[in-house]
């Protein structure tokens, strides 16, 4: 029986220490298992980490993105402001400029009028000029007729005192 014990207590120690290698087998697979998890979970926490500060960096863009919306709408507003009053300063300038053109107008048509009456009396002041000269013209040959009726009165009055007073 001791025998039996014996082999027994062998198949047993076998048997043990067969359990004792599949469990370190199944240990160090479990512990590279683990191992590989955690690389997992540590690759996965740095994603993680990585992807919140992109989240926190876009956050912070599109806080700024907005910002800047808001200053453009802003602008945009006062920009739409300013237009308006360049749209009504253009208005009242069209305005003044159309009044303007009719009054040039209005001083060209006068001023062709003026032009026309002005070269009315220069024929006017010509054919006065001309009436003149015939004029001057006539009286200087009235004038030397009289002047030569003067002297012949002059040389019958002269005659008729010297027979007058050498005989009369």
């Amino acid at each position: 029986m001791n025998r039996l014990l014996q082999i027994i207590n062998f198949v047993g120690v076998l048997a043990l220490a067969g359990l004792c290698a599949y469990q370190w087998k199944d240990n160090g697979r479990l512990h590279e298992e683990m191992d590989r998890l955690d690389r997992t979970r540590q690759e996965q926490a740095a994603k993680i980490a990585d992807q919140e500060k992109t989240i926190a960096g876009n956050v912070t863009d599109l806080e700024t993105a907005r910002d800047n919306l808001s200053k453009s709408e802003a602008s945009a507003k006062e920009t739409q402001g300013k237009l308006s009053a360049e749209v009504a300063a253009n208005k009242q300038l069209t305005t003044a400029r159309d009044q303007l053109t009719t009054e040039r107008d209005q001083l060209k048509a006068a001023i062709s009028q003026w032009s026309a009456a002005v070269s009315q009396r220069d024929d006017a002041l010509k054919q006065a000029g001309v009436q003149m000269q015939k004029l001057l013209a006539d009286r200087n040959e009235a004038v030397g007729k009289f002047n030569d009726l003067a002297s012949k009165y002059n040389g019958v009055v002269k005659e008729l005192n010297a027979k007058g007073a050498s005989g009369g």
